[in-house]
Formats: structure tokens, sequence, C-alpha cells
């Protein structure tokens, strides 16, 4: 069952890889790699589920923030131009 998701999510992967190619805009592009780094983590998630070791969960939720931070992050210096306090 595991590994019928697992195959599911690279699949998805696979798509929002070609979306963040093919994206006419930025910002289609940053959204493919966010959904990119979301089923990176629930693909960590899965295959800590498969191995039965369950700290591949917290490995996945610390993904899950530097995804989150970075997605924020570029978004800002799309927006403004710099990361810092400004110019």
């Amino acid at each position: 069952m595991f590994d019928v998701t697992a195959a599911i999510l690279l699949v998805g992967m696979a798509f929002a890889l070609v979306r963040a190619v093919l994206g006419p805009t930025i910002y289609d592009r940053i959204l493919a790699i966010n959904v990119h780094g979301t089923k990176t983590v629930l693909l960590i998630a899965v295959l800590g589920f498969v191995t039965e070791r369950p700290d591949f969960l917290d490995l996945s939720l610390v993904y899950a923030l530097i995804n989150f931070i970075g997605t924020i992050a570029v978004l800002k210096l799309i927006k403004y131009g710099y990361l810092g306090d400004g110019p």
C-alpha cells in the first residue's frame, strides 16, 4: 500500500518539476517548487513508515520548515529585490 503511495508521489513530483520548468510566470515556478518540496516531505514520511523508522517524521518536519522559510524568502526577494532590512 505504501509502495503505491510512494509511486504516486513520485509521479506528482515529476509533474511539479515539469511545471517548474515550463511555468509561464515566476510565481508558477515558485509554486511548483513549493509543491515539489511538500511532496518530498510526504515521501520522506511514507518512507519512514515503510522502513519502520519513526525518526524520518522528524526529518520531514524539519524539511517542511526549511521549505516554508525558503519559499517566503524567495517571494520576498522577487517582490522587493533584497532580503535584508532594506537599502
